[in-house]
């Protein structure tokens, strides 16, 4: 049986006595009135209280460290995780911000650090999460959602193309299989490349890695080993994949380096494994390759770590220092003429080359990259 209403409550004794029913309705109604009522102001008021929580909380400022390396702690954090945890809403603005090209089949982003491509366990917000609604922040909400054409590490920023058609996403991936995209990368390095220019040609493999922390890395394979003095050829493995870098170095000091790096394979960690285990020189930031047997922090040395304004226990909160710089396509469509797209390296990557005394650089007019010092920002 259904509850009576509130709205007509006379109608329970109408029938016998009308006055009763006539009295109990116009007492009922005010009643019912004055609980709708209550309910709404009781409402408006929770919503008032959780507003004025919420802007509290947004101009409360956050305590200033008073210790130099806190600061400096508080200043990465605040550089690469202000993208991490926001919503998806805010990180398409923050991407349609930092557009590098659009046209009627391409969009190209920077992309931030510290946001996984595609997502995956643990992960809470990815790069493929947003593609819908940055398209239809471009083109309204009719927009069908951009296609990825290419992917990038978590930890690396810089130059990424999307496009509007699947087919169109389909042949930039084409090119980019059949190595006909052109990538330049850059990388700030602990220590500096003997010789400061060549090319680094050794297979990489996945290999696990014994120790406290059971874990697989990419390691280097390569074709020859010393024996006795003597440099022989070792047997190849065949789970191991070609890998090629060509390197050169833009800036350094004693310590530290600024190396464009350009991929001429694929690789899974290329770059990474080649600078790490092929050069000895390994990224800035990487904490996973710097050391073979053990996941922890990078260690740097005291020049390095007081360049930067931090302790070594602090070091796990420096960044990967890999950034996209450059990608060329080739024409494509309708399009007859190659597309030259460059992004800017991010605020920490910058404030790094400063802190290291390594210099940023500048295309002249013929396209070569010459050093210049790095302006604050």
């Amino acid at each position: 049986m259904a509850a009576p209403s509130c709205k007509a409550p006379g109608q329970w004794v109408r029938g016998s006595k009308q006055r009763l029913g006539s009295l109990f309705s116009l007492v009922s109604k005010p009643f019912c009135s004055v609980a709708a009522a209550s309910g709404t102001v009781s409402a408006q008021r929770l919503a008032e209280k959780l507003r004025a929580q919420k802007q509290e909380q947004k101009t409360k400022k956050q305590p200033v460290p008073t210790s130099p390396v806190q600061r400096r702690v508080q200043e990465l954090v605040r550089f690469t995780q202000q993208l991490q945890r926001v919503h998806p809403n805010v990180l398409a603005k923050a991407l349609s911000r930092g557009i590098v090209h659009q046209d009627k089949d391409l969009v190209v982003i920077n992309k931030p650090y510290g946001l996984p491509v595609h997502g995956g366990p643990g992960v809470q917000l990815c790069i493929t999460d947003v593609l819908p609604i940055l398209a239809k922040m471009l083109h309204g909400h009719k927009a069908e959602p951009l296609h990825l054409c290419h992917r990038l590490d978590k930890e690396t920023t810089g130059v990424m193309v999307l496009a509007w058609e699947k087919e169109v996403a389909r042949q930039v991936q084409e090119l980019f299989r059949t190595r006909q995209v052109a990538k330049k990368y850059w990388a700030i390095t602990v220590r500096v490349p003997v010789p400061p220019a060549g090319v680094v040609d050794i297979p990489i493999i996945e290999k696990e890695v014994q120790g406290q922390q059971q874990h697989y890395k990419m390691a280097l394979s390569p074709g020859y080993r010393m024996e006795d003095g003597k440099i022989v050829r070792a047997r190849s493995n065949r789970n191991a994949h070609m890998a090629v870098t060509q390197y050169r170095v833009l800036s350094s000091t004693l310590s530290s380096a600024l190396v464009e790096l350009q991929p001429i394979t694929g690789i899974k960690h290329q770059l990474r494994v080649h600078l790490s285990f092929g050069l000895d020189c390994p990224i800035l930031g990487d904490h996973k390759y710097s050391n073979w047997t053990q996941l922890a922090p990078q260690k740097l040395s005291l020049g390095t770590l007081k360049k930067l304004g931090l302790h070594q226990t602090k070091a796990r909160h420096i960044p990967l220092h890999l950034h996209a710089h450059q990608l060329i396509l080739p024409a494509l469509g309708s399009r007859k003429e190659e597309l030259d797209l460059v992004c800017k390296p991010p605020r920490y990557f910058v404030c790094s080359l400063r802190r290291l005394d390594l210099e940023m650089p500048s295309q002249d007019q013929n396209g070569d990259d010459k050093a210049g010092p790095v302006r604050a920002q």
